[in-house]
């Protein structure tokens, strides 16, 4: 999976905005159009350099990290919290170097693992769609 083939698989997913830093690629669930006026995290992001974390390494040429945000019990079934992972392996699924505790994980271009990946990507997103539709009924609430 090259990068500009996972953005635009990324960026099919219905109302996602990407918003992209330098290289790296970060997709935001936005059906209301205002992520302006209310940003919030992104359900995956893309990192493309160690400019925030070096532990993947990946300054190393054509290295990127696709980060998955999913539901607890999701992240629960694919990682071993205790398990020793290397996170600078190629096509292996682990817990986010630094985010593995808010249940995001990580896999380095993601290849073999892709068809995993995919439906991973589809939980997050599906996930953020609950946690977005959430937090409008609770706007709506305290009208």
């Amino acid at each position: 999976m090259d990068l500009d083939a996972l953005r635009a698989f990324i960026a099919a997913f219905p109302d996602t905005l990407i918003v992209e830093g330098g290289a790296d690629i970060y997709a935001i669930h936005d059906p209301d159009g205002d992520y302006e006026q209310r940003p919030r995290q992104g359900w995956a992001t893309v990192m493309t350099s160690d400019a925030y974390d070096s532990a993947s390494d990946l300054d190393r040429p054509g290295v990127f990290r696709l980060n998955i945000g999913l539901p607890r019990d999701r992240f629960r079934e694919l990682v071993d919290p205790d398990a020793e992972y290397d996170t600078t392996a190629l096509d292996v699924l682990f817990p986010h170097p630094v985010y593995g505790s808010m249940n995001w994980v990580s896999v380095l271009n993601p290849d073999t693992t892709w068809p995993l990946v995919q439906q991973l990507l589809a939980d997050a997103h599906a996930f953020a769609v609950r946690k977005h539709d959430n937090a409008a009924r609770r706007r709506e609430a305290r009208r």
